[in-house]
C-alpha cells in the first residue's frame, strides 16, 4: 500500500516506492571511496583531513573559540587543541586572547593557512573534474541532478 503525499507536498522517496536502505547501501561505498581519494590529495600538502576541516572552519569564522569549534566539529576540546597546536606550529593559524576575558582564545587563519585551503580545494576540484570529464553526458547529468538531494543530506546532518 502506497501512502499519498499531503496536498501541496511531494511524496517522500520511501512513499514513492524507493527503498532508502537499498540506496544507502549503494551510496555508502561510493562516498567512502570518494572520500578516500580526496583525502589522498592532502598528503602532498602535509595536512590531514581533520586539520583541513578545522582550518576551513577557522577561515570561515575568524575569532572562533576552541569550545565552539569543537562543538561545530563534533569532537572534544582537547582533541581540537592538539590539532590547533600543530596548525599553529605550522604557521597556519594564530591564537589571540579575546579582550577582557583572558581565558578566551580566538583562532584566526593566517595567510599561509588560507593558501593551504586554496591548494586543498584546487587539488580536490581538479581530481573530481578530471574524472567527471571522462563520464558520458547522461551520467554527468545524473550526478548534477543528484546534487540537490545530496546537499540536503549534508544539511540535515549538520542540524
Amino acid at each position: 500500500m502506497t501512502r499519498s503525499a499531503a496536498p501541496g507536498r511531494e511524496a517522500s522517496g520511501a512513499a514513492a516506492g524507493l527503498d532508502p536502505v537499498a540506496i544507502a547501501n549503494r551510496l555508502r561505498p561510493v562516498v567512502v571511496h570518494l572520500n578516500r581519494h580526496l583525502r589522498r590529495e592532502l598528503h602532498a600538502l602535509g595536512v590531514g583531513s581533520s586539520q583541513v576541516s578545522l582550518l576551513a572552519s577557522i577561515h570561515d569564522r575568524p575569532g572562533i573559540g576552541v569550545g565552539e569549534l569543537a562543538a561545530n566539529e563534533g569532537t572534544s576540546a582537547p582533541s581540537v587543541c592538539n590539532h590547533i597546536d600543530r596548525l599553529e606550529a605550522s604557521g597556519l593559524v594564530t591564537r589571540t586572547r579575546a579582550g577582557d576575558d583572558r581565558r578566551r582564545v580566538g583562532l584566526t587563519c593566517t595567510a599561509d593557512g588560507a593558501r593551504v585551503l586554496r591548494a586543498v580545494r584546487s587539488r580536490r576540484t581538479a581530481w573530481l573534474a578530471a574524472r567527471l570529464r571522462d563520464l558520458p553526458e547522461d551520467q554527468l547529468r545524473a550526478i548534477d541532478a543528484a546534487m540537490a538531494g545530496l546537499s540536503a543530506l549534508v544539511e540535515r546532518s549538520a542540524g
